[in-house]
């Protein structure tokens, strides 16, 4: 193998997830940069997961979204993925809601856009809990889901509320541990660029999403249910684009990665793509991405196709 051409480091290249779906039952999937951008679906990536299911391989969709799962099934219906692309959909804004509903009907501080308070509407209808939401000062903790305007704010706008919070020792509850995602072609904050700059100050960050281990135990036990058997992590692929969340996240569970260049990392290697004329993966750009990456996935493929 080391003569491959499609070999880089430990990492295959491969043409579509046709090459891999045979040693595995089931994938754990990403969304935004995998499935689609934030405007639409990507047609080829849900084909490619519909085959796999044709097959007998079963496939949850698992997002770093903060949202409870029933408003992204909407979402996801409105950009056009099809149901038959997944079996279950599992979402941070899940997790998020265990990590509240141990303190109760503590008041917090929510930072986040209003689209997100789909989250408390959904911890109410679960547990009959409603913790008031209040400003800084009278918050017991904060649980972030987002910037509150992510189309005009950047981490520094929140520089003086972050420091307040450590002064006051706050938990922070982090609903999505991204730092960035692409909507289209622009590159909007998440929650997670605020709970790294809260951790470098030296506060505690509860963390919902990947690439911890909480949401991939989930998906894991809700495919098992789908299945009716459990899952056997050595035949699960996860899917992702992003090196320290998806790619981290799945070798911390001790499952395979499949790596998807062309999402949150695309301007890295596919510098061509700036130009237009090409988008192929830049071998060299790759090679040198992998040397600094810490993690080294299974497999790499541009888009997710079959």
């Amino acid at each position: 193998m080391p003569n491959d051409p499609g070999l880089i480091g430990s990492t295959k290249i491969v043409a579509g997830l046709r090459e891999l779906a045979g040693a595995y039952d089931t994938i754990l999937c990403d969304v935004w940069g995998v499935v689609h951008d934030g405007r639409a679906a990507f047609a080829p990536a849900c084909d490619a997961l519909g085959r796999f299911r044709e097959g007998g391989g079963r496939v949850a969709l698992v997002t770093n979204a903060p949202r409870p799962r029933r408003p992204i099934f909407t979402q996801l219906a409105g950009l056009g993925v099809p149901r038959t692309a997944f079996d279950v959909l599992v979402t941070s804004g899940d997790v998020t809601l265990s990590f509240i509903a141990e303190r109760g009907n503590a008041p917090l501080r929510h930072i986040g856009p209003e689209r997100d308070l789909a989250l408390f509407d959904a911890l109410r209808e679960e547990t009959g809990l409603s913790p008031p939401r209040v400003s800084l000062a009278e918050a017991a903790y904060v649980v972030c889901t987002g910037l509150d305007r992510d189309d005009v704010e950047t981490p520094d706008d929140y520089t003086a509320e972050l420091a307040e919070m450590r002064v006051r020792s706050l938990d922070f509850v982090c609903a999505n541990p991204d730092l960035v995602v692409h909507v289209g072609e622009r590159l909007i904050y998440c929650a997670g660029a605020l709970a790294q700059r809260y951790q470098e100050m030296g506060g505690r960050v509860l963390q919902a999403g990947k690439p911890h281990r909480a949401i991939y135990d989930r998906a894991l036990s809700e495919i098992s249910v789908v299945r009716g058997a459990p899952v056997d992590r050595s035949r699960t692929l996860a899917i992702g684009d992003a090196m320290r969340t998806d790619i981290q996240g799945a070798g911390d569970a001790g499952l395979a990665a499949l790596f998807i260049t062309s999402g949150i990392h695309r301007e890295e290697l596919h510098p061509s793509r700036a130009n237009k004329r090409n988008d192929a993966l830049d071998l060299a750009a790759f090679k040198q991405f992998m040397l600094g990456a810490g993690r080294a996935p299974m497999a790499a493929l541009p888009r997710l196709v079959w």
